[in-house]
């Protein structure tokens, strides 16, 4: 008999078995990362994010009633979220929470209306929302269920419709980021969201003697098998009767306006992956369906169209599946680094009270702290606060006086709470937060809307953009005065990331072999690509802009000091620009370059 309705301790138990199938199917999402870089870490991220999710659920107790699990889940993914993917994670719990307020048990209806709650919380998380990531399969997968509960559909039916829906989703994101059709892979994180709820569903229907046929293996022992479908299944799986991409320019005729919302349901009635952009009076319209003539006529009937677009998705996703096919190769999972929380010298901090000692984190990351000696009681007027990955970045960092460093980045992304703690532990009115790594600024914006004090987010993407930013600092000013001139002179310089190739992929048309050493623009683009590193890095930086006087290499790992004064001297032998190799220490990263 299929269930109807879901106490806290049901639902502490269907989180429970969600996060076990995401961990089982980790190694799958990380190998999912679109840039063959070492560092695909989406799948670790949404995992250390929904383990301090379940850490603060279990401690709400097997009694507590589904308004005060779901708060507690909320409260620590919140805490825990790692990333982008785990801080969007952590906004589908947060809005969930809110549907399931008041809640002592829930139905269909009310799970339907939760996960919508929490479709719109992640939407609105994002300054500039992309579809074909998370975003896309949360929206899809909400509004499946909410299909669902308005014809009547109990639990579990309500949330195998979002299950059927996320898959789905999951299997057209190619279609909607090109980046994701050219590399050969589905979305991480959207994939990580399916294995989520795919955990859920198998509870309740284990849990009824409902179980159905799955996707991946059943589970034996209580554990979560790794899941069946690999990453090159799911690609193939996504050219399955996607039809016609149409899109096109809709202008209102004169004295008219557009509704839409009314375009918006005409077009989800005859197509899917529906779009609708706008105002009342001219929208921007993507539909995928086999009948383009169709949704044209309809526009037609509405206004003028311009910039009209049809394309076959079931070719050109075939020709991309059949390029890619059997060239995905999986990025070896790497070991988790701890992060550790450090005061550094030259600007005065409080030590002692929650921070003076180690603090065990959700998942076993540590965090400690090292007093300033001599350091005053006297509060500072501004801090500065730097997530850095280096032992030799972080040492550059110290030097600069910034207040506490954050280790992490590359593949060891700090938590929400991490970032939190840090501020907490200034003795400072403001504070400025470097997150020098693309993956670290929403967690470093949520926490800015967290803190007991003003936060001001410089928007760094490296270590170099870092340094730069400080350069502008005047500690005369505050944190929002600060911020924005800082932002200003992290980019204006130019940078470069070299590394090492994990697996074959393509990337903006070019073609890259795993071994291969590949430079990367701050934005992820490639730039060069060779097999011997240092012609890498002179390709690379022969496409920067001109002007600049000084390059600047940090060398980390897989370089040494000989090695990269040797790039050194090819690239400054004809004395036009100063170049200085600094030891970095960066994980993952062969050089990072900077031009200034």
């Amino acid at each position: 008999m299929a269930r109807k309705a879901c106490d806290g301790a049901g639902f502490l138990a269907a989180f429970r078995a969600a996060v076990a199938n995401l961990e089982a199917s980790v190694d799958e999402i990380n190998a999912l990362n679109v840039y063959p870089v070492p560092d695909g870490d989406t799948g670790s991220n949404m995992a250390a994010t929904v383990r301090a999710a379940l850490a603060e659920g279990d401690a709400a107790g097997p009694s507590a009633p589904v308004e005060r699990v779901a708060s507690a889940i909320s409260f620590g993914a919140l805490m825990g979220a790692r990333g982008n993917s785990g801080v969007i994670t952590s906004q589908i719990l947060r809005g969930m929470a809110e549907g399931l307020a008041t809640k002592t048990r829930f139905t269909g209806p009310d799970l339907a209306h939760a996960l919508a709650k929490g479709s719109e919380a992640a939407y609105r998380a994002v300054a500039r929302p992309v579809e074909g990531t998370i975003l896309t399969v949360i929206r899809e997968a909400s509004a499946a269920a909410v299909a669902c509960a308005d014809g009547d559909g109990d639990l579990e039916a309500v949330l195998g419709a979002a299950v059927d829906a996320a898959e789905k989703a999951v299997a057209k994101t190619p279609t909607l980021l090109a980046i994701l059709r050219e590399a050969g892979v589905v979305d991480s994180g959207g994939q990580g969201l399916f294995r989520l709820l795919q955990g859920a569903q198998r509870f309740l229907q284990e849990g009824s003697g409902t179980a159905r046929k799955s996707a991946a293996a059943p589970r034996r022992g209580g554990t979560p098998a790794a899941p069946a479908r690999q990453a090159s299944t799911l690609v193939a799986h996504a050219d399955e009767g996607f039809g016609y991409e149409t899109m096109f320019l809709l202008q209102a005729r004169p004295g008219a306006s557009l509704d839409l919302d009314a375009i918006r349901t005409h077009l989800e009635g005859i197509g899917e992956s529906v779009l609708v952009a706008g105002d009342p009076r001219a929208i921007k319209v993507h539909v995928h369906n086999e009948r383009p003539d169709l949704v044209i006529a309809y526009g037609l009937a509405l206004g003028a169209l311009s910039r009209i677009s049809v394309e076959n998705l079931d070719g050109q996703v075939h020709d991309v599946r059949e390029r890619r096919a059997g060239e995905f190769t999986r990025a070896e999972a790497a070991d988790e680094a701890p992060v550790a929380v450090l005061v550094s010298g030259g600007m005065t901090d409080s030590p002692g009270g929650a921070m003076a000692g180690p603090d065990l984190e959700p998942g076993g990351r540590s965090v400690a702290t090292d007093a300033v000696p001599g350091s005053s009681s006297a509060p500072l007027h501004l801090a500065v606060v730097a997530v850095v990955a280096g032992d030799g970045l972080e040492a550059i960092f110290r030097d600069f006086g910034v207040t506490r460093i954050v280790r992490g980045g590359q593949t060891a992304n700090p938590s929400t709470g991490e970032l939190l703690k840090a501020i907490e532990a200034t003795n400072a009115r403001e504070v400025l937060l470097l997150p020098n790594n693309p993956n670290v600024i929403l967690a470093a914006r949520q926490v800015a809307a967290m803190a007991d004090r003003p936060v001001e987010i410089v928007p760094t993407r490296n270590a170099a953009e870092g340094f730069a930013a400080l350069l502008a600092l005047d500690p005369t000013r505050g944190a929002a005065d600060n911020a924005a001139q800082m932002t200003d002179k992290a980019r204006a310089i130019q940078t470069l990331a070299v590394t090492e190739a994990v697996r074959d992929s393509s990337i903006g048309g070019r073609r890259v072999k795993k071994g291969q050493v590949i430079a990367l623009d701050p934005d992820d683009g490639l730039v060069a690509v060779d097999n011997d590193a240092h012609r890498c890095v002179t390709a690379a930086v022969a496409t920067l802009n001109p002007g600049y006087e000084l390059l600047t290499i940090y060398y980390g790992d897989g370089a040494g000091l000989a090695d990269a004064e040797e790039l050194a001297h090819a690239l400054g032998g004809d004395g036009r620009v100063e170049v200085q190799v600094v030891h970095g220490g960066q994980p993952y990263y062969r050089y990072l370059v900077a031009a200034e």
